[in-house]
């Protein structure tokens, strides 16, 4: 096949992370979904993991400049 390579599919971990992190962030500050004390858990988790998702999705392979 000539095109195979736009068949691939690309690693979209980065990009689910994002996303988990995004409703970590939405779910934490809600104290009807999650306890008040895991409240702020859930936004250090949210930022944690959505900030692993930003590196893997656009930082990993850049390369740097001299």
């Amino acid at each position: 096949m000539v095109h195979s390579e736009h068949n691939k599919s690309k690693n979209s971990g980065g990009f689910a992370l994002i996303i988990l992190g995004a409703l970590l962030l939405i779910i934490g500050p809600q104290e009807a979904i999650v306890p008040k004390s895991l409240s702020i858990v859930t936004w250090i988790a949210g930022l944690a993991i959505g900030g692993l998702g930003f590196y893997l999705k656009f930082l990993r392979h850049r390369t740097k400049q001299q």
